[in-house]
């Protein structure tokens, strides 16, 4: 490994994008700020996300900490998803993210950039 792959992976920034890179992360994430919810509630807010997809990100999520499934012992099962106290970090920085995002728009509707887009 060469010394910039060793910076690279001590970058604070490189966890943070591995962990928010995924499609649909920053978006569960910013759902599961609202309040604990269920797999099934969370499939309905991203209609077009499929199941197969959705387990993969949440179990990414978990696995980094930032996400955590609790499961119940009933019948029938019932397993919730919340944030964890790390992901609940989270929450400045996704916010930022939109209110970038919402002023990128308004640059895209009056710049030129729209044409090149």
């Amino acid at each position: 490994m060469n010394y910039t792959n060793e910076l690279l992976e001590e970058c604070g920034f490189t966890s943070a994008q591995k962990i928010l890179s995924g499609k649909w992360s920053m978006l569960i994430i910013l759902l599961l700020q609202e309040r604990t919810m269920r797999f099934n509630e969370i499939q309905r807010f991203f209609p077009d996300i499929t199941h197969a997809t959705l387990t993969k990100q949440l179990r990414m999520l978990e696995e980094y900490g930032v996400v955590v499934r609790n499961v119940y012992s009933q019948i029938p099962p019932k397993v919730e998803y919340s944030l964890s106290d790390i992901g609940k970090k989270l929450e400045p920085i996704l916010d930022s993210v939109m209110v970038w995002g919402r002023e990128y728009k308004e640059y895209q509707n009056t710049s030129t950039i729209k044409e090149k887009l």
